[in-house]
């Protein structure tokens, strides 16, 4: 069974949804600009589901567009500094589960632009990733 993730929305500042998934992944991820912004909280539904929440830090959040990537790895991660925040980024292999983007402050008079917003995130995140692999 291939693991998706039914978006659940937003509500208090916490996004939720659904996984489906045979079982729960070792750790899920809130990554902006490749970066680890918060980690999830993830329990059984049934029938092979899982109830995902995690907050958005209201750190990360100002006036313009921010893209927020909900990201599944199979390894504990390295927090090192002890914050809960699961480290500096996903782990090599990560999956892409979902992608939550926000306009925050002004609104922007085009669409174009958040676009423009979510594929930087994706490049940075992938850019992060090369590097990683470039320095085994």
């Amino acid at each position: 069974m291939r693991t998706t993730f039914t978006h659940g929305g937003l509500r208090g500042g916490v996004w939720q949804g659904i996984l489906h998934a045979d079982k729960a992944p070792g750790r899920l991820l809130l990554v902006q600009n490749g970066v680890t912004a918060g980690v999830a909280t993830v329990t059984p539904a049934g029938n092979d589901s899982f109830h995902v929440s995690v907050p958005l830090p209201a750190d990360r959040l100002s006036d313009g567009v921010h893209t927020f990537i909900l990201i599944a790895d199979d390894g504990q991660g390295d927090d090192a500094q002890g914050d809960g925040q699961g480290g500096d980024g996903p782990m090599p292999g990560a999956e892409r589960l979902g992608v939550l983007p926000i306009v925050a402050g002004y609104v922007l008079e085009e669409d174009l632009r958040a676009q423009l917003e979510l594929l930087r995130a994706e490049v940075d995140l992938l850019k992060r990733e090369l590097r990683r692999l470039a320095q085994r």
